[in-house]
Formats: C-alpha cells, structure tokens, sequence
C-alpha cells in the first residue's frame, strides 16, 4: 500500500469523524489485531492484507464510506478472534442481527459463539444512551453493578 493511500485514508477518517461525531472507530481494530496476532499469525497477516490492499484505498479513493468500512473491519476481525454472531443494540436496548446501514447509530457488540466469553465491542454510538451505556458495561466491561448518579 501507498503510504498517500493510507494518509489520505486517515485524512478522510478524521473529516468524518469531525462532521458526524463519535469515537475513533480504528480502536476496536487495534485491539482485534493484537489479539489476532496471538491467535492466528495467519489470520493476522490477513487481515493486514485486507487493510493495506482493500480499506485504505477504498476510504482514500472515496468508494467506501470511512466509518462504515472500519465498523465492518472490526465485526470482521471479532468474527476471526471468536466466531459468533454481531447485533445492534438500540437507544432502548433492544438487540436485533447487525446490519450495516440500519446499525448506525447503534452500539454494534459481537457476540461470542461456543465457548462464550465476553462480548467484543465493534462500534460504539457517538452518544450513547443510558441502556446501551449499561449493555456495554455489562457485555463488554463485565461490570455486574450498576453506576447511580448521585
């Protein structure tokens, strides 16, 4: 990959990013290719390929939208760490099979198939609501209480 492809990836991330709001969606990425490093050297290298071949030009060139191409990149990276399913949780909390236009807006959580272990975040909302909030800290974190305000 062209080091201007990736830089110009990264440019067009950020004006998004800026424009819509919401965290960094790379960071879910990062913490899928660390943990995939370990796994499966492989799957690893893969995925490496997939980012320099395929998602970086796409953002850079303009044909695949910036935030949507790295929420399917880390839903695809959860998928190769632990084979499950991926939901959209709602504003009310309401988890229904991920789709990829119809999930923004939604925190986006893969769901460990056999074998369970906790959920792996893949998107989160720019601003999430107090159930997905609470569903994050539950799945994601593991938290078991509930934060009060007070």
């Amino acid at each position: 990959m062209e080091a201007n492809a990736r830089d110009r990836a990264q440019e067009v991330l950020e004006t998004a990013l800026a424009e819509r709001g919401g965290p960094d969606p790379r960071e879910p990425c990062r913490e899928r290719l660390r943990e995939l490093r370990e796994l499966d050297r492989s799957a690893y290298d893969e995925a490496l390929r997939h980012f320099g071949e395929t998602l970086a030009p796409g953002i850079a060139s303009g044909s695949l939208d910036p935030i949507d191409a790295w929420t399917d990149f880390a839903r695809t990276l959860a998928e190769r760490c632990a084979p499950g399913r991926t939901v959209a949780i709602d504003a009310t909390g309401r988890a229904t099979p991920w789709d990829p236009v119809a999930g923004r807006g939604s925190l986006v959580l893969h769901l460990p198939g056999a074998g369970g272990g906790r959920a792996l975040l893949v998107s989160l909302p720019a601003e999430p609501s107090d159930a997905q909030r609470a569903t994050f800290d539950w799945l994601v974190l593991g938290r078991q209480k509930l934060e009060t305000a007070g």
